[in-house]
């Protein structure tokens, strides 16, 4: 494990003794993600290049016999919560609501549980739009599964976490997020066809950084207004005649009479299916350039057509811009509504480019942004 898993599961399993006065049987982690490219592509079945980074979820965890779930939040100073498992019901400490969602979720899955007692903590940066949702709805779900050792395929651990995320909490998510935290694979990005879900490699060479810049605008979907773009882009494929935007192309858009606004959203989902497929081809050449000029049109597209980034953000990726130069790129990454933006460059370029944003940019209160250097690590894991 990294310095920062050793010290987040020193985090995690202190804060579960300390409440529970016991050890815990299981320790699982569970990845965010960032989106290299493929934003809002998910839920139109068309395809996404994330990959699972360094920070993560932990959630310690030992069974109980009363169908009880007890739960102790690390990160929100040591706040807890406590349900049953035949009656789970919403919350109104949001944070909550994604346990209890997962665990609602196997439930209707047909998953045999347990009561549990759990303690939670991560060191993914909130409202960085990098999935610490997701990955806590993972980790909760393979530690509830672990207490009764049961096995089930990563993907369908996805699935059900996206179930939890849809029908509890409330956000019409796609797949990506619980997919590539479940799924996620050492030195790989996984290009993912959100309809078939089948995982394709998608190397990134040593030589080439990731780099992570949270603009320290703090974002919320489901008051950003991503359902919102999630029916507007239904509204364009029943238009359309097809089952998802995945199955339309720019002719039949052009062919097909829409208002202005849900014809901008079509246009963008279309655009970037293709720069997905376009940017796992040519990650998998080392080629920069071609990566950076997607990444470029991917942004101005969350910008002009669907309407998704802010003012902070658009400044903070001309400036990563402008530091790379030709050989990468920078956009946007995530929902939308702020979060944080990610690069793509030569490793060698990683102090520059990071003196330049720390000279030039300033979060909304006067900060400087938290810069994260990444490479692509492993998914879910039941920690030894």
């Amino acid at each position: 494990m990294t310095p920062a898993d050793n010290a987040l599961r020193q985090r995690v399993t202190s804060a579960f003794e300390a409440h529970f006065a016991e050890q815990p049987a299981y320790t699982v982690r569970a990845p965010g993600r960032v989106n290299l490219i493929g934003e809002h592509t998910d839920y139109n079945d068309g395809f996404v290049l994330p990959c699972a980074i360094g920070p993560a979820t932990m959630v310690a965890a030992s069974a109980r016999t009363d169908g009880k779930v007890n739960v102790i939040a690390a990160d929100f100073e040591g706040a807890t919560d406590s349900f049953a498992l035949d009656h789970i019901t919403a919350s109104t400490q949001g944070w909550t609501n994604y346990v209890r969602g997962m665990v609602d979720a196997l439930k209707k899955a047909g998953l045999p549980l347990v009561g549990a007692n759990l303690a939670i903590a991560g060191n993914l940066p909130k409202g960085a739009g990098l999935s610490s949702s997701a990955s806590l709805e993972v980790a909760v779900g393979q530690a509830m599964l672990a207490l009764t050792a049961t096995s089930v395929d990563r993907t369908r651990l996805a699935q059900i976490a996206q179930a939890a995320e849809c029908d509890f909490v409330g956000t019409q998510c796609g797949i990506m997020d619980q997919l590539i935290s479940a799924q996620g694979k050492a030195g790989n990005a996984l290009l993912i066809d959100c309809r078939s879900l089948a995982l394709t490699d998608a190397p990134v060479p040593d030589d080439m950084a990731i780099m992570i810049v949270h603009s320290g605008v703090t974002r919320g979907l489901v008051e950003g207004h991503y359902n919102e773009r999630r029916r507007q882009c239904e509204a364009a494929a029943k238009a359309m005649g097809v089952t998802a935007l995945r199955d339309a192309d720019m002719d039949l858009l052009n062919a097909t009479p829409l208002d202005p606004i849900t014809c901008a959203r079509a246009r963008h989902v279309i655009g970037e299916n293709k720069r997905a497929l376009d940017a796992a081809a040519a990650l998998a050449k080392g080629d920069l350039a071609t990566l950076g000029v997607l990444m470029a049109q991917s942004h101005t597209s969350m910008r002009e057509d669907f309407e998704i980034t802010v003012p902070a953000i658009d400044q903070l990726v001309a400036l990563l811009q402008t530091a790379i130069g030709p050989q990468g790129g920078a956009r946007m990454t995530g929902g939308g509504f702020g979060g944080a933006c990610v690069a793509i460059l030569g490793a060698d370029k990683v102090g520059h480019v990071r003196s330049v944003v720390e000279q030039g940019y300033r979060t909304p209160d006067g900060d400087l942004p938290l810069i994260l250097i990444e490479r692509p690590s492993p998914g879910v894991a039941i920690l030894s």
